[in-house]
């Protein structure tokens, strides 16, 4: 496949995402590819670990490749997202649960699906240029791919500040956050790979990680804690709308390009989640409840349209006061009985 290589070289299985023009979008085929190469190699004692990476500078994997989303959805054809998501999530399962080393270099974006397939393995590399986020609000999803679960995971009240403005995270906030684990400068990383091929062993990457600069969050998190503390997204936006601070005024920008259901779907996504009965099974299958309806019922394909289909970035939201009723927010996260998803 063009689009992604994979292969064993030495003691690694070794996935390239090989689409730099599109920033390595990931396509449904790829998911796929990458799932069964991940069963294959579980069992292999060829494979000590698995090493993850892509080509270019802009991207490891800027998210999933929508248009074909957008297409059967516009059409009236759900049943291809439902099933789309479905694998995908069950793909990022089999990582985030891997018996094996998993190790990740996220240059450039990495963001939606890219997350699901690059944050959830045991070793996750970051360099200057790496640049993480959780987007998906602004086209009418949640965040997802399991990123739902770091989000809750994360200090404080990051999970809903992260979430529903979409802020992208450098190196060191993205490890604050728990999205990442190394920091380690990108002119090494080729040398660093060719090491993991050699001797299967990770023990190069703790050796060459360093104390990475220039993160903002933690310097933030009391305002957040304070700004974002509301049990609703209207309860948020009047704590916002209140604050005299540079900082309440740029997430207020944020979040007002974003869809309301999404945005008030996420901070009760993190409101169920966080807590001691936390897992990973537990977020995918909350953000398969929204992801399962969200080209018939949420804004996910007027989402697209304004974003890459018309290009206009002028998206007709549903609840545009950003007045979200809970019952809104209750159908979005309902069980989906005998649909729920199965991993």
């Amino acid at each position: 496949m063009s689009d992604i290589d994979i292969r064993i070289t030495g003691r690694a299985g070794r996935i390239t995402l090989t689409r730099p023009q599109a920033l390595n979008a990931m396509t449904y085929a790829m998911c796929t590819a990458i799932e069964a190469a991940f069963d294959d190699w579980r069992d292999n004692d060829a494979v000590d670990l698995i090493v993850l990476d892509a080509q270019g500078d802009r991207a490891f994997c800027s998210g999933g490749d929508i248009a074909d989303l957008y297409a059967r959805g516009k059409a009236g054809d759900y049943a291809y997202g439902q099933t789309f998501w479905a694998d995908e999530y069950r793909l990022n399962h089999k990582i985030f649960c891997y018996p094996k080393p998993v190790v990740s270099f996220l240059q450039g974006f990495t963001m939606g699906g890219g997350v699901g397939i690059g944050c959830h393995g045991s070793h996750r590399v970051v360099g200057d240029s790496s640049q993480i986020a959780m987007p998906e609000c602004g086209i009418g999803l949640v965040p997802d791919v399991g990123g739902s679960l770091m989000l809750a995971l994360a200090p404080g009240r990051l999970g809903e500040y992260l979430g529903i403005t979409g802020r992208r995270m450098k190196s060191a906030d993205a490890i604050y956050a728990g999205f990442a684990d190394h920091y380690i400068p990108e002119l090494m990383w080729i040398s660093l790979i060719d090491d993991l091929e050699q001797t299967g062993s990770t023990a190069a990457l703790e050796a060459a990680a360093q104390p990475p600069s220039g993160g903002t969050l933690e310097g933030l998190v009391d305002q957040i804690n304070t700004l974002f503390a509301g049990e609703r997204l209207g309860d948020i936006l009047t704590l916002l709308d209140t604050a005299d601070s540079d900082f309440a005024r740029d997430a207020a920008q944020k979040i007002a390009r974003n869809s309301p259901l999404s945005m008030a779907c996420t901070i009760e996504m993190m409101h169920r989640l966080r807590g001691p009965s936390l897992t990973m099974e537990k977020a995918l299958d909350l953000e398969y409840r929204f992801t399962f309806r969200a080209s018939e019922h949420a804004d996910f394909i007027e989402g697209i349209r304004a974003a890459i289909i018309d290009k206009d970035r002028s998206p007709k939201w549903q609840f545009a006061d950003m007045n979200v009723p809970l019952a809104a927010v209750s159908k979005m996260l309902q069980p989906l009985g005998a649909s729920a998803l199965k991993l």
